[in-house]
């Protein structure tokens, strides 16, 4: 009888010491070059995500655009990185209210391949412009040796769990356009890939 109640004691105290398991929710981000679906946490990156959310059910993203590609043809060459930049514009969704940073060794969240993060200017500019990682680009972590002078590094929110050949395709798309902002022609998609809309599955 002794040995029972141990037994079930222990396992109580186990399970009140157990942690819930980590939230997320799924995103799918459809373009013309086909659906690319992320895996977003709040629990990491709460005001990102929950920002990225308002924006996508707002219907901010709809005719949206992916319009910038970086990669080795058109980056300088020190630290370097592959990613995809898009949202509603290049300078946002005019009257958008920024967000504070999550900065990367807060959130635990790296910029691996597949990642999704918040462009921004200055720490806390970030609202409805995002970029996504082709292979592993941790120059945009924090940190002092970041690509970022600042350090704050870039805020990332989730991963790519599906579509990352959507994402390639218009990682490896032509550049050049000729409405690309002064010092942007090299990395400007020509033409840019549509954003035709962001669904939030809860």
């Amino acid at each position: 009888m002794i040995r029972i109640l141990s037994l079930c004691a222990a396992l109580a105290l186990a399970a009140c010491g157990a942690e819930s398991p980590e939230r997320t929710v799924t995103a799918v981000i459809a373009t013309e070059a086909g659906d690319i679906t992320v895996e977003l946490y709040p629990d990491r990156a709460p005001l990102t995500v929950a920002n990225f959310i308002a924006h996508a059910e707002a219907g901010h993203f709809d005719g949206g655009r992916f319009y910038r590609t970086v990669r080795a043809d058109n980056d300088r060459q020190e630290a370097r990185i592959d990613v995809i930049q898009g949202g509603v514009d290049f300078d946002g969704l005019p009257g958008a209210e920024p967000i504070a940073h999550e900065r990367t060794d807060v959130t635990g969240l790296t910029h691996r391949r597949g990642a999704i993060s918040m462009a921004r200017d200055g720490p806390g500019t970030a609202s409805t412009e995002f970029f996504i990682v082709i292979t592993d680009s941790f120059i945009l972590d924090a940190g002092p040796d970041g690509r970022h002078p600042d350090g704050e590094g870039f805020a990332v929110f989730g991963y790519v769990t599906g579509g990352m050949d959507a994402a390639e395709a218009i990682w490896s798309a032509p550049t050049g356009g000729d409405d690309a902002p002064e010092g942007f022609t090299a990395q400007w998609l020509d033409p840019a890939v549509g954003i035709t809309g962001v669904a939030v599955e809860r």
